[in-house]
């Protein structure tokens, strides 16, 4: 699935407002489960703010953004900068890293399923720009929703893993994530159809949800 990027200004800026503060929710999301099971490392680093600021990297969030809009990508995507987490600290470390890692894919998918309920209230009178920023607002939180849950390290859906894994198998999943860019890459190259292997799955899951939400 791929959002159909105009190039209004209007709606170019405020898709990049609503951009950076879905990642920073989702990073802040991860902070402050964190910190309900005892680790403190975010929230000693000022991260657990929606200041922009803390949470820019310069890659993901300023120079990947800038070369997709550039280049008039069908998709504006990013990221922030990982929040520190220590699972040392946790009071519980498997139920911890399970409901931190959760926390950020839930807090995208809270964000869309409530842009989505805006969408609904709102269409009969809101005009085209409010419309098409809500519904990219739906759609950007769903592909980071979506694409962070997948079993891939160092993605919050290996994380999930994880927390279900016995001991034995945990060291070798772990020592994926010297290969996750790697494989994420190599499911983006892979042809299907007229898409890639990666956009399929995305697409696929992100299509069931839009069904859901009607929008």
């Amino acid at each position: 699935m791929r959002y159909n990027l105009n190039m209004d200004p209007t709606f170019l800026a405020l898709a990049i407002v609503i951009l950076l503060f879905s990642v920073i929710i989702h990073e802040v999301a991860h902070g402050l489960a964190a910190l309900y099971f005892g680790d403190h490392t975010a929230e000693r680093a000022g991260r657990l703010t929606l200041n922009p600021i803390p949470h820019i990297d310069p890659i993901g969030t300023i120079l990947l953004p800038l070369a997709l809009i550039l280049t008039r990508s069908p998709l504006i995507f990013g990221w922030a900068k990982p929040v520190p987490v220590n699972p040392l600290n946790f009071s519980n470390i498997r139920k911890g890293e399970l409901v931190t890692s959760l926390a950020g894919i839930l807090s995208n998918l809270f964000l869309a399923f409530s842009a989505a309920l805006i969408f609904r209230l709102t269409g009969g009178f809101a005009s085209d720009t409010a419309l098409s920023i809500l519904k990219f607002t739906v759609d950007i939180n769903l592909i980071l929703g979506i694409f962070n849950l997948l079993p891939i390290p160092p993605l919050d859906g290996s994380k999930v893993v994880m927390s279900y894994l016995p001991y034995n198998l945990l060291k070798s999943y772990q020592q994926l994530e010297r290969y996750g860019i790697f494989i994420i890459l190599l499911l983006y190259l892979i042809p299907v159809g007229n898409t890639s292997l990666l956009w399929f799955i995305l697409g696929t899951v992100i299509g069931f949800f839009h069904s859901i939400l009607g929008v």
